[in-house]
């Protein structure tokens, strides 16, 4: 990518996504703004500016066009966005799916997690894929200390990495947090203190890397350990942050309940030690959804921390079997000891220390200090 303007890449996820619309509905989740609506317009056949198989909830012409079915019948492929805000909505869906499926594909998108908003009403177990899509990526934009150096600095969001921009990044973050919260969550939750949420938001920044103390912010908020632990789980399922689990294997004294948070806008977090951690876990957590969403694996991320304090950043399960762990440094250090202690005790095969170094060192056999761009190629992220 490199040069200030230049248009992003492709998505990888498209050939996919096109294979499965042959099949089933597709539900296209992810952070606002991320990049779900241009995808989704891409796959329209002569899609311009208002095309008539483009359907935002939010519009009120729009509503009405799904409400009655007065799509256009002859495109092949319709697209509903923002639709999950309806009370109700995935029986609407599946009425709609059940009744056209064999004439037109349906592409559903939304800025909440679709596979939990699809509780209650009847299941749509069986009529659709789940993809979910996450900010740009240095495989995706090319292996380069530039473009590195570019998503450490505006993040993998399309508009501040295209505008490459410091005073529109900084009003990009005031806007998308307060629509998120002001508008987003509104439409999806009964939260009567929108204030409270929005700091909370904003909290949570200093509060990447680290396991995630309920009662601190609750103090801090002057609420309770349950009401911010729920208002959490709502930032969670509109895409502004996530928590990865520690890795509770009963070879060594593993504490089991401490969640990891971190954010999908890594850009706003200042230390930039835990900046670039967020970067590896958000490279880490694409890599384990692509397995699950387009692979069919089992995939998940976790971090290792025993009683005694000693910590890996991550750890990749495929299949309940963990796969690499890894260790985050800004620079180029020593081995982390905590890593050589849990790799004597886990039988885990492969072990990486990644800095944004230049230099590659060997420890032993299964264990690499590695520029994270080298770490990238060698595991095949995505």
């Amino acid at each position: 990518m490199g040069t200030k303007g230049k248009p992003l890449p492709p998505r990888l996820y498209i050939p996919s996504i096109v294979k499965d619309l042959s099949r089933k509905m597709v539900f296209l989740g992810g952070p606002r703004q991320v990049g779900k609506t241009t995808l989704a317009q891409s796959l329209i056949k002569g899609y311009k500016d208002g095309h008539p198989a483009y359907l935002n909830w939010d519009n009120a012409l729009s509503r009405q066009t799904i409400l009655k079915g007065e799509w256009p019948k002859e495109q092949e492929l319709i697209v509903f966005d923002e639709v999950h805000k309806r009370k109700g909505w995935q029986t609407l869906v599946k009425g709609i799916w059940d009744t056209w499926r064999n004439t037109q594909k349906f592409l559903i998108t939304g800025s909440a997690r679709l596979d939990i908003f699809r509780k209650g009403g009847d299941s749509m177990m069986g009529r659709y894929h789940y993809y979910r899509i996450h900010p740009f990526t240095l495989p995706e934009l090319g292996f380069s200390k530039q473009n590195l150096s570019l998503l450490f600095q505006f993040g993998g969001f399309p508009e501040p990495l295209v505008e490459q921009d410091p005073t529109e990044l900084r009003r990009w973050h005031l806007q998308r947090v307060s629509k998120l919260v002001r508008v987003d969550l509104r439409d999806l939750e009964n939260v009567s203190d929108l204030d409270k949420v929005e700091i909370l938001a904003d909290l949570l920044h200093e509060r990447v890397g680290s396991p995630l103390s309920y009662k601190s912010l609750a103090e801090d908020l002057q609420s309770t350990d349950k009401t911010v632990k729920r208002w959490v789980q709502i930032l969670d399922s509109l895409y502004f942050c996530y928590l990865i689990p520690p890795f509770g294997s009963s070879k060594i004294k593993a504490i089991k309940k401490s969640q990891k948070l971190y954010l999908w806008d890594w850009s706003q977090i200042e230390d930039p030690g835990f900046r670039f951690e967020n970067i590896v876990a958000s490279h880490l957590l694409k890599l384990c959804d692509y397995w699950q969403d387009v692979l069919g694996h089992r995939a998940e991320l976790r971090y290792i921390r025993d009683d005694s304090g000693k910590e890996c950043d991550f750890v990749v399960i495929k299949d309940k079997k963990p796969v690499f762990a890894v260790e985050c440094k800004l620079s180029e250090t020593d081995v982390a000891p905590s890593l050589l202690h849990f790799r004597a005790k886990l039988g885990i095969p492969k072990w990486y220390q990644v800095h944004m170094g230049e230099k590659t060192r060997m420890i032993a056999p299964d264990f690499l200090i590695l520029p994270f761009e080298e770490f990238c190629r060698k595991e095949k992220l995505i």
